[in-house]
């Protein structure tokens, strides 16, 4: 199991990579019970990285489009 540092020092991409290829090993079957649930467990990691980021980018987009909404109501009042 990975430390939370690690996870969080893990760019999306990076993860989003990782996890296409846990995906990729997974489907293709041949791994032990214990292999398998490490990848799952893995893969849940990561998904979870890649939601946290995404949800960052989202909040990040909301904040931009809620200032320039802000900045053509009071352009409006002018």
């Amino acid at each position: 199991m990975t430390s939370k540092v690690a996870e969080e020092a893990l760019g999306y991409e990076q993860a989003r990579d990782e996890l296409i290829e846990v995906v990729r090993r997974l489907e293709a079957g041949g791994t032990t019970l214990e292999e398998s649930l490490a990848l799952w467990e893995r893969g849940e990691e990561l998904a979870k990285v890649c939601r946290r980021w995404l949800d960052g980018a989202r909040a990040r987009l909301d904040a931009a489009l809620a200032e320039e909404e802000e900045a053509g109501t009071e352009g409006d009042a002018k």
